[in-house]
């Protein structure tokens, strides 16, 4: 359906006030409108015990260490049956803690805890980092096998991040960039190492940050390059994070792995919008979680989530299931809620409703690539407003790693390009299927949506309901089948406002959008059984077909 401008306006205005008046979350409130069935999350619960990490010698002047008091500390209330370990206001400079079952690391107002930027304290020790079997440094705050924990309170970890990062030359200020260069570390190219050791490790691996040497007295000479997660959670039970600020990690921020029964809210999860690999939440291979009222500011992806990667991941053969993800909001981030790319072990199962997205690179990101395996399927998300997104609002990509189609008008030429990309289906091809979105909400963006599965395996039966997205391009669907398109508005584009290439079975009805003089729609490739209602367009020619493509592909109803 054409939209004048005046028709634009009473749009957009008519999509702010079906904005819903977001409100807190509660405990009770969290499961209402969640569409698959799901075990109550079990809740932590802790006697009434308590130890003050100044009992233990802790001085909190930002200078003397206070490893051994955060250590103590824990394993007598660990040792008592459990109850609060607290951290009262100050400035609490420590090594690694590890927390201990039935324990709660509770932050008063006004506590700061900062991690030692000697990398000494941090030893190398086995476990899984980008979906990979591997060894990195010890993380900061660590939990391996414990249950009934939680880090609670106001107030603020920081895990001196920039010690251990490395940096982009563009992403920085011309002075930032100087101040960094004379803080010491190697310049290379337009890249900043904060030392050899971590240039040696970059060097070393092919997989991103995963050296592929596995050679532990080679590995200890590229210890630098082997930064931890923040807050690293493995094989752990009934666990909540609520209430600081989690903040500068050397690598992703807090990283609940192989864990259940986990409550995560009320955080300010920050990063340098510069900070490589700097994610704030990495729930993978998680079942039974909850995720909510928080705020994300972040160097990566915001809220992620994965399930191993490749062999690895397939190997381990435990999916992210039953999470719910309700009122967050995010601001810089590549992606605002992202599933993939490592999500071998696949991902099912979760609610995504009420989250707002402010500036971030990608809204609602779905990543993978051929070699995952792995099946992501039955995600629902509504209730989403986006505001300045500079890429995609809603973005699909099969090919993360790269070699992504080229869209050709021309049959031919498309059907050469085609047999050169089909490769066999087999355990390594990843699947993304059943993923539902309604009530979406996008102005001041770049991409309004961009749905492309792989010419092998299709995104299957993905339906996007509701929608009005201001964006400077429309939607774009490539190798999707089932693809739903209902009652979406596509405003302010100077393109065409939708584009379908190699997809079929795709369903468009109660289509809006603004004239430009262009087609309304393109139909492109080795697509077949389109469908469109005639309601939505002054005439047939508003439909673009493109070379090859049948009159019997298309039906208008």
């Amino acid at each position: 359906m054409r939209l004048n401008n005046m028709n634009t306006v009473f749009a957009l205005l008519l999509a702010l006030l079906c904005i819903p008046a977001f409100a807190q979350q509660t405990i009770e409130t969290i499961y209402d409108g969640v569409e698959f069935d799901m075990p109550k999350v079990k809740e932590v619960s802790f006697p009434d015990f308590e130890k003050n990490i100044i009992e233990y010698g802790a001085v909190g002047d930002g200078l003397t260490k206070n490893s051994d008091a955060f250590k103590s500390a824990i394993e007598a209330v660990n040792k008592a049956g459990g109850g609060k370990v607290l951290v009262p206001r100050g400035v609490w400079y420590t090594g690694p803690i590890t927390l201990l079952s039935n324990v709660n690391l509770h932050l008063e107002d006004g506590a700061l805890i900062i991690f030692s930027k000697d990398k000494d304290d941090y030893p190398l020790v086995e476990t899984s980092f980008e979906g990979l079997n591997t060894v990195r440094c010890l993380s900061p705050i660590n939990a391996y096998q414990v249950e009934n924990i939680a880090i609670t309170g106001k107030g603020t970890i920081d895990g001196s991040g920039e010690v251990w990062r490395a940096v982009k030359k563009g992403k920085m200020t011309e002075s930032q960039w100087k101040d960094l260069v004379k803080s010491g570390g190697i310049v290379e190219g337009s890249n900043w190492y904060p030392s050899q050791s971590y240039l040696d490790g970059y060097k070393a691996s092919s997989s991103f940050n995963v050296p592929d040497i596995t050679d532990r007295d080679e590995l200890q000479k590229m210890k630098d390059f082997l930064r931890p997660v923040m807050v690293s959670i493995r094989e752990s039970k009934v666990v909540l994070l609520d209430g600081p600020t989690f903040q500068n990690s050397p690598a992703w921020n807090i990283h609940p792995l192989m864990s259940e029964d986990l409550i995560i809210r009320n955080l300010n999860v920050r990063n340098p919008w510069y900070s490589q690999n700097g994610d704030g939440l990495d729930l993978e291979s998680c079942k039974n979680v909850l995720i909510y009222n928080n705020t994300f500011d972040v160097g990566d992806d915001a809220i992620c989530i994965k399930s191993g990667k490749d062999k690895d991941g397939r190997d381990r053969a435990i999916p992210t299931e039953n999470v719910i993800i309700k009122n967050n909001i995010v601001y810089h981030g590549h992606g605002g809620v992202t599933v993939g790319s490592e999500m071998s072990s696949g991902v099912k199962n979760i609610h995504v409703s009420a989250c707002t997205f402010i500036g971030t690179d990608i809204g609602l990101r779905f990543k993978s690539t051929r070699g995952r395996g792995g099946v992501v399927e039955n995600i629902w998300i509504s209730d989403i407003d986006m505001v300045g997104i500079p890429t995609e609002a809603i973005g699909f990509n099969m090919f993360y790693t790269g070699n992504s189609p080229v869209i050709e008008e021309d049959q031919s030429a498309e059907d050469e390009a085609r047999q050169e990309n089909l490769v066999p289906v087999t355990e390594e091809t990843p699947v993304f299927r059943n993923i539902s979105m309604k009530n979406i909400t996008v102005t001041d963006s770049e991409i309004a949506a961009f749905f492309m599965g792989l010419p092998e395996m299709k995104l299957e039966n993905v339906r996007l309901e509701n929608a009005v997205l201001q964006a400077k391009k429309g939607i774009t669907a490539i190798d999707a089948e089932g693809l739903e398109l209902i009652n979406v508005q596509v405003l302010g584009t100077d393109e065409v406002p939708l584009t379908i290439y190699n997809s079929q079975g795709v369903k468009v009805s109660g289509f809006k959008f603004e004239e430009n003089g262009k087609a309304a729609v393109r139909v492109l490739g080795n697509s077949d059984n389109v469908e469109f209602d005639q309601a939505d367009f002054k005439n047939s020619d508003q439909i673009l077909k493109g070379n090859g493509v049948s009159e019997s592909a298309i039906k208008i109803k």
